[in-house]
């Protein structure tokens, strides 16, 4: 009996989750994954696909694989894409094939994504866990987008009415993580700490990409 125990929690401890941190605009999603990359977190970050054009600051290839709409929209009829989605006007989309890579080495897998990816993740792979980022209040959300100075009046407008429709999804995921200002190691904590307990289940999804 015992070696039956031992040997099915090896099977278990063996198999790699997918692990999706989504929430609005403005809530530390990117900050939060590039802090977990600095701490040493051994995991495969996935490389989103984007047509929009690179911020100053970002890094083909490190932050998101900047490519053409036309390049993009042929992704999608190699049927290349995991998920895709139009935000903002801009394509945004998850290549399949690192992700497949990644856990057939058993190593665990971690998505950025908006709301709306999140869901499709959920469609697609019910074996995924979902973690919901969010900012203590609304009022401090739109100050993080404010200062972040990178869209017009305009765009911030809609970027705060999608950020409050997106809040309203928080039901449709597994665990919500609160991203304090000046706290962002405490959300990292309790992020590994969430992956680290998802392990530990006994009835856990087996990950299958379709």
């Amino acid at each position: 009996m015992q070696d039956d125990v031992f040997a099915a929690t090896c099977v278990l401890q063996k198999r790699p989750l997918l692990i999706v941190i989504s929430g609005p605009s403005g809530v530390g999603k990117d900050s939060l994954v590039e802090r977990m990359k600095a701490r040493g977190a051994q995991f495969h970050f996935v490389v989103t696909a984007t047509s929009r054009p690179p911020r100053p600051e970002e890094r083909h290839g490190v932050d998101y694989f900047f490519v053409s709409k036309e390049e993009f929209e042929r992704m999608i009829r190699d049927g290349e894409l995991l998920e895709y989605a139009v935000v903002y006007g801009q394509y945004k989309g998850i290549p399949k094939q690192q992700i497949r890579d990644a856990l057939a080495s058993g190593k665990d897998v971690v998505l950025r994504l908006d709301v709306q990816g999140a869901a499709t993740i959920r469609r697609l792979i019910p074996g995924a866990v979902l973690i919901f980022l969010t900012a203590t209040s609304e009022e401090e959300l739109i100050e993080r987008l404010r200062r972040r100075e990178t869209e017009s009046d305009l765009q911030l407008e809609q970027r705060v009415a999608t950020a409050r429709e997106e809040m309203k999804q928080v039901d449709a995921f597994d665990y919500v993580v609160v991203n304090r200002d000046c706290q962002l190691d405490a959300a990292v904590d309790q992020v590994l700490c969430i992956i680290h307990a998802e392990h530990c289940r006994v009835h856990r999804q087996e990950v299958r990409l379709p």
